[in-house]
């Protein structure tokens, strides 16, 4: 997910994708950790979107303290 979609997202959808994506984290790296994962950029790609979901929702924060 692109940030541009992460931006059209409610703050409900948010908070439901960013539990989403932290799931997916934790089952990847018990995933790496019993060497079932044969792809393990899966695991930074997820760090990403938790990032870009957490930048989206300080924007947020900060739009809404300046008005």
């Amino acid at each position: 997910m692109e940030i541009d979609d992460i931006r059209n997202l409610s703050d409900i959808e948010l908070e439901e994708e960013l539990s989403s994506v932290k799931r997916e984290l934790m089952n990847l790296r018990f995933k790496v950790a019993t060497m079932q994962l044969a792809n393990v950029n899966e695991v930074s790609k997820a760090k990403k979107r938790i990032a870009r979901i957490h930048t989206v929702k300080r924007e947020r924060e900060l739009v809404k303290e300046n008005l």
